[in-house]
């Protein structure tokens, strides 16, 4: 059965730019009324003003890298007294570089924001959702979930645990009345840094925000509980699925050096 999006509530992380803007403004086009949140408060307002004109948008400014920052967002939403029918888990950081360059505070920052702050936003809304037997929860993934990204070492690490959660929590919930889903983008044009390789990649592996959140609103609409934008990174993914590992991730490791 497909969800019906019209008159509902969104909360959407990471909604300031790129991917999590996209979804933001496609739920608007759907009647969604929105919660939005992001570090960058200008950018969350002028958002709000832009999407206003739709349905009701409120802006949290909220750094949900820290867990401070995920209990004030709990709170402001707790205190607007809406019941929030559709979670979208699209904050994330996706850092460049080997392991041992980067610091204990990067990968704190990391962690939080990539892992422990989508499963404690799960957790806080999921029981809720299903009490009401309502609603849809849609977690940003990625391709690099699926594998071994040398150079993205634990970025993909925290990419290929929400690809898992997601995939082990659609089966606990399956009949509750609340679906849940992963979307797996490859290549995105986004704000984040292209390195070199990123660049010289044709148009057909690097797809707009616009596409991807089409194409992750449709498969939570439909409960499909894996999607990947894009027919080249579906048969990417598939034919990695029939590949030795040590192939994969030595792929990867040519890629990285190439890119750096």
């Amino acid at each position: 059965m497909t969800f019906t999006f019209n008159a509902t509530t969104a909360l959407v992380t990471g909604a300031s730019s790129g991917i999590g803007y996209a979804l933001a403004a496609g739920l608007a086009a759907r009647g969604v009324n929105l919660i939005i949140t992001a570090r960058r408060k200008d950018r969350l307002e002028a958002l709000a003003e832009q999407l206003g004109e739709q349905v009701t948008v409120v802006p949290i400014a909220a750094d949900l890298s820290s867990q401070s920052g995920v209990d004030d967002l709990l709170t402001a939403v707790q205190n607007l007294s809406v019941t929030v029918d559709v979670l979208v888990n699209c904050a994330g950081l996706a850092p460049h570089g080997k392991f041992l360059e980067t610091t204990d505070l990067d990968q704190q920052a990391l962690a939080q924001l990539n892992v422990l702050t989508p499963t404690r936003l799960i957790r806080h809304f999921l029981p809720k959702m299903q009490s009401r037997g309502f609603g849809r929860i849609l977690n940003v993934c990625s391709i690099a979930g699926f594998h071994a990204v040398p150079g993205m070492a634990q970025y993909g690490a925290t990419k290929a645990y929400l690809l898992s959660l997601t995939e082990a929590l659609s089966e606990e919930i399956k009949g509750s009345g609340v679906a849940i889903s992963a979307l797996c983008p490859g290549v995105t044009r986004t704000d984040s840094v292209i390195q070199a390789a990123v660049e010289a990649l044709p148009d057909a592996l690097v797809l707009d925000p616009d596409v991807v959140a089409e194409a992750g609103l449709e498969a939570l609409a439909k409960g499909e509980v894996v999607c990947i934008p894009g027919r080249l990174n579906q048969a990417a993914v598939t034919a990695a699925q029939f590949q030795p590992r040590w192939l994969i991730r030595s792929f990867g490791g040519l890629l990285a050096k190439f890119g750096s």
